[in-house]
């Protein structure tokens, strides 16, 4: 099997390979972290910003849209997982060796154009908790998201453990910061239950809205990245040994997955018990929504607010920036340091700070600009995990396979019905 070592990716340990090969007993936490890292994406601040309007819009009634998108999640990053796992290799590098050359570039193209997208979405989130907490303008807010986003990555110096320690204690800050608002908006938890599991709409406004929670899950750079996170972590020497690796594999997507599903849930229903059940049903951007929060639930849930914007802002910026790393080696085996990589990633948030920008409406913009790159990522994943030759004893199953196809052809018919409403809708 092929190891790669990239800067600034998380590589492996010794641990978990004498558990895997049954010299050790058996423990959890050492094959725990890849999908915690990959699970930020799902909590991004274009999270909060969908998750928000949703709620106030329509209350409880989108609810069974997260679920839905999290159980797609589920699948979609256990697939990269493996692919990682089965070939030692990143999705990028077996798309370069697989496709020609001049594919290889366009693709490396356009998921540079992509990261940068989401990396611009990511650092205007966290710069805009540190404007909301703070009360300062966006400038020096986005100076501190700054120094703070170099912090984290340079946690990864001291290896990978201290790195998704971090980003695992982000999630759960968030997480604490999303309990602490359900406590304050104290919901009807009958019908958050009810509306979870029964789908329904309410007019063709919601099922729009539905279709931008749902086509905006999958994230093309966390696709790539988690590949890459699985390829040379712990390397099985034999089939069993791989079976056994994905079997703990899959328990870490399902613990990630769950928690962040949950996350978003939350954000959701405070926005639906906070703002429509009062009325407030036209809270569209993150702004207003900490803005409205202080007079209803006080000056406490509007700081926590903007603290879990920070969390999720800066963690899901560390996150892409390490995705461009593993997008230029795998596609065109090039490297650049990845101090360079953040300044250059960062440059377009300052420019848009600079311009004066609504940052609320550049989140919106960014998620367009995401969901273009999707099907370059998700039928390739679909494909090679789908191929016996390159999969060895973990290639999908027949009715993975049919369920990967699905979940692919509907998240990018999805992506597409909801560009083509933002464009001529």
């Amino acid at each position: 099997m092929l190891s790669t070592r990239l800067e600034g990716v998380p590589q492996d340990i010794g641990q978990g390979e004498s558990i895997l090969r049954g010299r050790s007993k058996f423990r959890l936490v050492p094959f725990l972290g890849p999908a915690f890292i990959a699970a930020i994406a799902y909590i991004d601040p274009g999270n909060f910003a969908t998750n928000i309007a949703a709620g106030s819009q329509f209350g409880y009634t989108l609810l069974w849209v997260i679920v839905a998108s999290n159980l797609m999640a589920m699948l979609i990053q256990t697939l990269s997982a493996k692919l990682g796992i089965a070939t030692g290799k990143n999705l990028p590098e077996v798309c370069r060796e697989s496709f020609s050359r001049r594919t290889s570039v366009l693709l490396w193209v356009q998921a540079e154009v992509i990261a940068m997208a989401t990396d611009l979405a990511e650092f205007l989130g966290a710069a805009l908790g540190f404007n909301l907490l703070f009360g300062i303008d966006l400038f020096p807010a986005a100076i501190l998201t700054a120094i703070a986003a170099f912090g984290i990555l340079g946690l990864q110096r001291f290896g990978f453990r201290p790195f998704e320690a971090t980003i695992a204690g982000m999630i759960g800050v968030i997480g604490v910061c999303y309990v602490i608002e359900m406590f304050f908006a104290n919901p009807p938890l009958l019908t958050v239950a009810k509306h979870a599991v029964l789908p329904e709409f309410q007019g063709t406004e919601s099922i729009l809205l539905a279709v931008g929670i749902l086509g905006a899950t999958v994230m093309p750079h966390v696709i790539y990245l988690h590949s890459s996170l699985t390829q040379s972590r712990i390397v099985p020497q034999t089939d069993a040994e791989a079976k056994k690796l994905l079997r703990y594999t899959r328990v870490d997507v399902i613990v990630a997955m769950s928690i962040a599903g949950l996350i978003n849930m939350a954000m959701l229903v405070m926005a639906a018990s906070t703002f429509f059940d009062k009325g407030l049903r036209h809270v569209g951007s993150i702004e207003s929504a900490h803005k409205t929060l202080e007079p209803l639930l006080g000056s406490a849930s509007a700081a926590i607010f903007a603290i879990a914007l920070i969390g999720s802002g800066l963690s899901s910026s560390a996150i892409g920036t390490l995705a461009g790393q593993v997008v230029m080696q795998g596609f065109i085996r090039k490297q650049i340091p990845i101090w360079v990589r953040r300044i250059v990633t960062m440059a377009p948030a300052f420019i848009a700070i600079g311009l004066g920008v609504n940052p609320s409406r550049t989140l919106v913009i960014s998620q367009v600009v995401l969901s273009f790159g999707i099907p370059f990522a998700l039928v390739p994943l679909v494909m090679f995990t789908s191929r016996g030759k390159l999969m060895g004893v973990l290639v999908n199953e027949r009715k993975t396979a049919v369920a990967a196809w699905i979940v692919a052809g509907l998240i990018i018919f999805l992506n597409l019905f909801l560009l083509w409403q933002t464009f001529f809708g």
